[in-house]
């Protein structure tokens, strides 16, 4: 069976949802599979709502819309208000449990609570959150190896933010451990 996943990943402006959004799409095209992403922005960049969409799959893609995601990477409330009721039923539901009331989860979804903001801010610094969920989310579905996303952290960090890259690896680590564990 080949590989086909999508996620939609959604937050506040800010909150680096399109930064996560690019690294999946680099790490997967690293791993030599077909990739689509799709930014889409509220009224305001910073604060106002946004959220990206990123197909991975083996085969050609046929259409990078989607209406019925097979998984979601939330960020705050209003985020898991609008998208999970478009949630394929055993979809993949990562949700920033910070942010997010988890008892908000539906049943018929597989949901991970992930205190992103804390593990973030224990690590470093809260604006890492992003990582931390990422990496939750590849422990969760294993769409591609948590080292091919490291590995991809050059190719979207600001060369004027290079020095935090180990920070990030930490922050994609302990997601990927809370899910794990």
């Amino acid at each position: 069976m080949s590989l086909y996943m999508d996620v939609i990943i959604a937050g506040f402006g800010g909150q680096g949802v399109m930064l996560i959004g690019n690294l999946l799409a680099y790490a997967a095209m690293e791993q030599g599979l077909n990739i689509t992403y799709i930014p889409v922005y509220g009224p305001e960049m910073r604060g106002g709502t946004a959220n990206c969409t990123v197909v991975v799959a083996q085969e050609d893609i046929g259409s990078p819309i989607i209406s019925r995601p097979k998984s979601l990477i939330v960020m705050n409330q209003p985020s898991l208000d609008k998208f999970q009721p478009k949630l394929e039923d055993d979809g993949v539901l990562i949700l920033n449990s910070c942010l997010v009331r988890a008892e908000d989860a539906q049943p018929r979804v597989r949901a991970f609570c992930v205190p992103a903001n804390e593990i973030a801010n224990r690590i470093g610094s809260i604006k890492m959150a992003n990582m931390v969920a990422l990496g939750a989310y590849v422990a969760a579905t294993g769409i591609v190896p948590l080292e091919a996303v490291k590995k991809s952290l050059g190719n979207v960090v600001p060369a004027h933010y290079a020095h935090l890259i180990p920070k990030n690896e930490a922050c994609l680590q302990a997601g990927y451990d809370c899910i794990r564990a």
